[in-house]
């Protein structure tokens, strides 16, 4: 046994055994299925079908021959993200990264129960402190550290019981998960359109509109122009500084493709001003009331032209920035592709600002909702992991549970919260 692989519950149960992973599972890699499905592990989901999502940005190789297969049952570990919870066990057949460890069942054991069990907190924990890494995104859990691991079994019979609530219990919770997602998006949805709207065809109703040559609007109100987006204002690039070369007690925002990423006590612009992320987030847009210092992985509005800075910001948000990536390896956005884009255009400072008002006061509406139900959610999840976690280790009995309906209620509370 391993140094520190105790699992960290409120004590074992009654006639549970302890048994090692090994007696479980055996590490298998079978190579040479180029052409089966693409499968993923994600920390929330699973072994799931990698073209089934499209936040998975890692790029597969092109000669898949060296990818691994999975069967239906077999378990996969991401050994890099393990220590997240990315470890699964599959009701797909296909291959998965050469990164990945792949193991097949060599017991009678309830599957479901042991996919539960092995992405239970306590042994997300235990693969924390079981990795090995100098950093912690370089993390890695090893088959040889894995595989002596304790794993805390009740007799077949329960461990039925538990597999088939979880599976009953978090599927309802997964569905609650799902309709304040939905809500979430359709509040977002409504911004995105009212911008668009206000920032391409203003916000008055009765204004004289002409017919428009762009083509993703047929309008746009008399007084206003077709013009190239660089006439309107100036993109330059940002300007690079190490982490070294930074004084973190400063009070301006260093902003890098992805956001605020330290401080410094020096800025190279004055605020307020709109960010557009050059590498890295490419597309990604930033608005700073405040002064700041562009980085180098950032296109920043150099000159605004006497634009309301807030205006621009809008109409940006309403440009597939993304769809200016002119690089086939690493994300990269150039401001001369962006400089010529044809845009509609009020040069009226007073209407602009009325229009920035109008989006902020929608914002001011729907952002408290939202985050409330960004909050619902997370504790929807916290929730999903702390059943799992007492079921799996026997700290509250399954039957006992359903037939005092403590699920329900709690669901119940959770459920109010979508409408509030």
């Amino acid at each position: 046994m391993i140094p520190d692989t105790d699992i960290a519950v409120n004590g074992t149960p009654t006639g549970w055994r302890t048994v090692p992973f090994w007696s479980l599972f055996r590490r298998e890699k079978k190579t040479g299925f180029p052409n089966e499905e693409l499968l993923s592990v994600y920390r929330d989901h699973g072994v799931i079908p990698k073209s089934s999502r499209d936040d998975n940005h890692n790029k597969e190789s092109e000669d898949l021959s060296g990818y691994q297969l999975v069967t239906e049952g077999a378990l996969v570990t991401n050994k890099m993200k393990a220590w997240q919870g990315s470890i699964a066990i599959s009701r797909y057949r296909g291959i998965v990264s050469p990164a990945y460890y792949v193991y097949t069942p060599q017991s009678d054991e309830c599957d479901q129960f042991l996919h539960y069990l092995l992405r239970s907190d306590p042994y997300i924990g235990l693969y924390s402190r079981i990795s090995k890494g100098v950093r912690v995104n370089q993390w890695d859990l090893e088959h040889e550290a894995l595989r002596n691991i304790p794993v805390v079994l009740p007799d077949l019979s329960t461990q039925r019981k538990i597999a088939d609530f979880l599976d009953r219990e978090t599927a309802r919770i997964d569905l609650l998960i799902e309709k304040k997602q939905r809500l979430v998006a359709l509040l977002a949805e409504k911004i995105r359109a009212f911008t668009f709207k206000a920032v391409t065809q203003g916000i008055s109703p009765s204004v004289p509109m002409k017919r428009s040559s762009l083509l993703y609007q047929e309008t746009l109100p008399e007084h206003w122009q077709e013009v190239a987006l660089g006439k309107k204002m100036t993109l330059q690039r940002g300007v690079d500084i190490t982490k070294d070369e930074q004084n973190q007690d400063g009070q301006y925002p260093v902003i890098s493709s992805g956001g605020i990423s330290s401080y410094h006590d020096q800025f190279t612009c004055r605020g307020p001003g709109v960010l557009i992320g050059r590498k890295g987030s490419a597309g990604r847009l930033h608005y700073s009331e405040s002064n700041f210092w562009a980085h180098d992985t950032t296109l920043y509005v150099k000159n605004f032209f006497g634009n309301d800075p807030k205006f621009a910001f809008y109409k940006l948000a309403t440009i597939d920035l993304e769809s200016f990536d002119r690089s086939s390896a690493n994300p990269t956005i150039n401001r001369n592709f962006v400089h010529p884009v044809k845009v509609s255009w009020t040069q009226d400072l007073t209407e602009q600002q009325e229009i920035v008002s109008s989006i902020e006061r929608l914002e001011s509406q729907i952002e408290p909702i939202e985050a409330a139900t960004n909050a619902s959610i997370d504790r929807l999840k916290e929730y999903r992991s702390a059943l799992i976690t007492a079921a799996v280790t026997g700290q509250i009995d399954a039957e006992t549970y359903t037939k005092q309906g403590m699920a329900e209620r709690q669901l119940d509370t959770f459920e109010v919260e979508v409408s509030q």
